[in-house]
């Protein structure tokens, strides 16, 4: 963990808190804890935030702005010319960073969707998913209407498939069982959605 020594306390204490939530998942967030890390009193991290909850506000955006940067980096890597193609290359690239980064990152995972985050211009993964779907909608493969339920299906999916794999009943699947089982939902979500 980081000691604080000088200069802004505040970044100081959302650095520690990120790091805590990585290692923990947002319980592991404490107020108390994370000024000691930090090596300042408690006194002092509550002049920067009021509670545990605005602290964890913060934390959750900065796990958000980490997802929504590792599914940009999945969907650059698309490089297919054909445009429909893409378009549903795009689609699979952003589900399947979805699930890497859960699985990859579960505390900070799970703190990202603990709280309501602080705004952030760049922590929204769902305009990510968004931006992948309206590329469908463009190339004539989903109905415009659909787009908004496609969206809230498509996250629903995947974000269900990487808590069960986190915590759930399928956390013991081997990873070659379990890579296989997620293209198996990228398959079943992008047949329904083209379908549709």
């Amino acid at each position: 963990m980081t000691t604080y020594h000088h200069g802004n306390l505040r970044a100081a204490l959302i650095e520690t808190a990120t790091e805590l939530a990585s290692a923990r998942g947002p319980d592991g967030v404490v107020l108390r804890e994370v000024a000691r890390l930090a090596g300042v009193s408690h006194n002092a991290a509550y002049r920067h935030f009021a509670d545990r909850e605005e602290l964890l506000a913060e934390v959750a955006a900065i796990g958000q702005q980490r997802l929504a940067a590792a599914m940009r980096r999945r969907l650059a890597g698309v490089h297919v010319t054909d445009p429909a193609a893409r378009a549903t290359a795009r689609l699979r690239e952003t589900g399947r960073a979805y699930v890497l980064f859960a699985l990859d990152q579960p505390g900070l995972f799970r703190a990202a969707f603990s709280t309501a985050p602080a705004p952030c211009e760049d922590a929204d993964p769902y305009a990510v998913l968004l931006a992948a779907l309206d590329d469908l909608v463009a190339v004539g493969l989903l109905e415009a209407d659909h787009r908004d339920a496609a969206a809230v299906t498509c996250w629903s999916a995947v974000h269900g498939f990487a808590e069960l794999h986190l915590a759930g009943p399928l956390q013991a699947t081997p990873r070659r069982e379990r890579t296989r089982q997620l293209e198996q939902l990228l398959d079943t979500l992008q047949g329904g959605l083209i379908a549709s």
